[in-house]
């Protein structure tokens, strides 16, 4: 009762694994994120004032308050009206974590507007509120 050794008969299992359709596939992934990486943008759009500091973090759930030109305020891309800010900042902020924000205000809006979001914020309780601004041309 000897097994064949040899021909036909012999059918051992193939005991390796064709890694190339997982390197290209992963590779393919990962043109496909360096491309669409630089074009995500948290907020709304709006014209930052230019000045010298430091990146923002490269994090997904940051809680960033924006002002648009005409006054309109948002949190994330939500409009919110300036009455309800604060109630709707406490509720993300009882489930968050860290008491973090950004605002990212329009370089024309009158500087009170921007004041008066920024005690919103606060009466809110958030603790740190940072400045989303641009670097200045380098010409």
């Amino acid at each position: 009762m000897n097994a064949p050794t040899g021909g036909r008969g012999d059918r051992r299992p193939l005991a390796e694994i064709n890694v190339t359709p997982l390197v290209d596939v992963m590779l393919v992934l990962l043109i496909i994120f360096m491309v669409a990486a630089p074009m995500i943008q948290q907020g709304v759009d709006v014209s930052l004032p230019k000045v010298v500091a430091t990146e923002l973090p490269a994090q997904t759930d940051l809680l960033v308050l924006s002002v648009d030109r005409s006054g309109r305020v948002f949190v994330g891309r939500t409009p919110v009206d300036m009455d309800t800010l604060g109630d709707k900042l406490r509720a993300i902020l009882a489930r968050k974590g860290d008491k973090e924000a950004f605002l990212r205000a329009d370089k024309d809006v009158p500087y009170g507007v921007v004041v008066r979001v920024m005690a919103e914020a606060r009466k809110a309780g958030i603790e740190r509120l940072g400045m989303v601004t641009e670097p200045p041309d380098r010409t």
